[in-house]
């Protein structure tokens, strides 16, 4: 089984371009629809939900409260469910919880569109951009 986290990056730009073909939209309704195996715990989605619901972020996608928590009831049901227990140093300390998701299972993906992440991978990791998950997940389809 292949195990890709979806950084918070990737959901809040997919939510914002929904309706066109972007990949972070892609992937959101892929991740919506069930079209692939992504890993969240509870400091992941609690980060979705707290760049959701930024005032300048609603502004933009428009949704209540309510549809926020009801899209991520959405991406919860979907998700293999992990709590990480392992202390983990991403090169952002903010980042922490990601690494310690990944540490969940060896050779895990993350895929996110922050530089920084993306030129500093932990070992045993792959880290791609929205664009290039798009082409080695659903290359094929």
């Amino acid at each position: 089984m292949i195990s890709v986290v979806i950084d918070t990056n990737v959901v809040v730009a997919g939510l914002l371009t929904a309706g066109n073909q972007s990949p972070p939209a892609r992937i959101l309704d892929s991740m919506l629809s069930g079209r692939f195996i992504y890993l969240l715990s509870p400091d992941l989605l609690a980060e979705y939900r707290l760049v959701l619901l930024r005032p300048a972020i609603i502004s933009r996608h428009g949704l209540s409260i309510e549809e926020v928590d009801d899209l991520l009831e959405d991406l919860a049901a979907g998700a293999v469910w992990r709590e990480p227990d392992k202390e983990a140093k991403a090169p952002d300390p903010g980042d922490n919880h990601l690494w310690a998701l990944l540490a969940c299972h060896p050779n895990a993906t993350l895929v996110t569109g922050d530089r920084l992440l993306l030129e500093n991978p932990p070992p045993g990791t792959k880290i791609l951009t929205p664009r290039e998950f798009l082409e080695k997940t659903f290359s094929a389809s």
